[in-house]
Parts: C-alpha cells; structure tokens; sequence
C-alpha cells in the first residue's frame, strides 16, 4: 500500500511513518514544518520506500500529484496545541479548514480514501462524560479565540462527512484525546513533556489553572495502532471515533507524578489562566473518551498505563539531552 501522510513530520505522523514502513507499506511525508520537524524523521530517510517533502497543503499542484500516487491518506496538519492557537487563532482556521478543504477536494477526485485526524477538543464544554461520538459539541463564544481550534476542527469533520454522504468519498474521523509520548515537545503547550522537561531542568513545574482539570493521556503506540486498523477497516468508513484512554488523572497529580518519577527538586507552581493565555481563558474540567464504538469494532484496548507513558516521555528527553 502507498500511503500519504500530511503532516507526516510532526509528533504522531512521525511515529505512525515508522510503524507503516515497518509493516513493508509505502510512505509519502508532506510537512511544511511549522510544528513538525525533520529530526523526527531522520532515521526513515534511508528507507528505501519513504520519501519527504517539505511544501504545504495549500500547494494544490503537488497535493493533487502527491493524492494521485497514493492508496491512503491521512490528513494529519493541522495547527495544534493552545498555545499556538491563541497566539495566531488566524493561522490555526486558515491552516486546518483550508488545508482540509483542499485534501478532500483533490481526495475525491482520484477517489482515494481519507482519514482525518480530528480531536477531542470537538466535545468543548459539554459535561456529559464520558464523551459519545454522537452527542452534543458544546462551544464558547466567538470572542474567545481559544474555541477557534475547536470549532475549525468541527467543520473539518462537517466537510469531510459531507463529502462521504454526497459524493461517496470514503472517509474516517478520528477524535485523538491527549495523545502523549516520545518525540512530543511542550513547544505549543502540551503539557506532558512540559512537565517533563522542567522536572528533569529542576525549574519549577507549571501548572495553568488550580490543576483540578483532568484528562486521560494515551501512548502514541496505541494511538497510531488504532489509525491503522481503522483505515483498512471498512467498516470504519462514514464514521467518526473516539481514540484515548479511560485512565482519568488530574493536571496537579500529574505534574506530582512527573516530580516523583524524575526525583526533580523542582516545586511545583500553579499560574492563573489568565497570566498563561488571555484573559477569560476557559478550560474543560473534565475529558473522557467513551470507547464502546472504536471497541466494537477493531478490539480496540490501551495497552500502555500512564505510568508508562511517563516514564517514555522521560527516558526520551534524557536521551535527547545525552547526545
């Protein structure tokens, strides 16, 4: 199989690259590098059937070569991480609406199947947990530009089911819920490897908000597994799912968590939203995926415990750090 990756050199699309080359499949990186990087890929560029290159989405001349080549695609770019999206919230819904747009288009022209990588900050403030792939999203206003992610998203999976029910474009969606792991930076404010990074520096540990907030943090193994089997699947086809973990954590117990297992000195030091981000910052309290649909249909099952996924994250930066 010959599979396009669009954001292929990013902290996920690196990892699954790995994993499809390793299986013998064949594998294309689109990445423009404004949140991926090439270290992440140095080691696959003397496999023998991947290549890289370094352009946009937005270049529709190449995308449509690149969509005319392949047997797959998965649309990972996407502008990502809080930080960035309330910095440049323009940058974010030009870079995943339009980027979408433009995979979809040429997507359906060739008739190759689409998997789009969408993400759990879909569900905004509903507080019906656990989070059903069917239920109601729950955005904050306009005004607040940190729901621009969110919602650009949303309409990326709007377009996207759209083009399955109109045009028969086969399509999966999949919401991702804190995918965490080796390669993942706290450059756009992911919070594992923040954590991680100041513990192992001995600085203090920042925790935004009074850290009650909690999530469930999945191995990007795990994560990349079940993109997998869930592009082949046909079954998968025309429906969205729900990728995580059901092994819920608080941010403070988190950053705790992070200081014992490093044996960091670092205190750990709680900042207000609003000194963090902008004022009127919101937050979800809580975020849990409901798996039943994604179970039901690939077996799907963590295999790998937050510990884990600490500890990974861990022997990743102190490895980084030695060379």
């Amino acid at each position: 199989m010959r599979y396009l990756i669009t954001g292929g050199a990013g902290f996920i699309g690196s990892h699954l690259s790995e994993r499809l080359l390793h299986q013998g499949e064949s594998v294309t990186v689109l990445d423009d590098l404004s949140t991926g990087s090439l270290q992440n890929i140095e080691f696959l560029k003397e496999k023998a059937n991947f290549r890289y290159i370094v352009d946009s989405v937005l270049n529709r001349p190449l995308l449509a070569e690149l969509i005319s080549d392949c047997d797959v695609i998965f649309h990972l770019a996407a502008a990502v991480g809080v930080k960035l999206i309330v910095e440049s919230p323009v940058h974010t819904i030009e870079t995943n609406v339009r980027g979408t747009e433009i995979v979809l288009q040429y997507a359906n022209r060739a008739n190759k199947k689409v998997l789009l990588t969408s993400t759990s900050e879909v569900y905004g403030k509903s507080t019906d947990i656990p989070f059903e792939e069917d239920g109601d999203l729950v955005l904050g206003p306009t005004v607040k530009g940190r729901w621009s992610y969110a919602c650009s998203k949303a309409i990326d999976e709007f377009l996207a089911l759209a083009y399955w029910k109109e045009k028969q474009l086969p399509v999966v969606i999949v919401r991702l819920f804190n995918t965490a792991g080796p390669r993942q930076t706290g450059r756009y404010g992911m919070v594992l490897p923040t954590f991680v990074r100041q513990a192992l520096h001995r600085q203090p540990i920042t925790v935004y908000g009074d850290g009650t907030q909690s999530r469930c943090f999945t191995h990007v193994a795990d994560v990349v597994g079940a993109l997998i089997k869930l592009s082949d699947h046909p079954g998968a086809v025309g429906q969205v799912f729900n990728v995580g973990s059901e092994e819920l954590v608080a941010i403070a117990e988190l950053a705790a968590l992070v200081k014992r297992m490093t044996n960091s000195p670092s205190e750990i030091r709680y900042i207000p939203y609003e000194e963090a981000y902008e004022a009127g910052f919101e937050d979800m309290a809580r975020r849990v995926p409901d798996l039943r649909r994604i179970r039901d249909l690939i077996d799907y099952q963590p295999t790998r415990s937050l510990r884990i996924i600490v500890q990974d994250v861990i022997d990743y930066f102190q490895h980084a750090e030695s060379l």
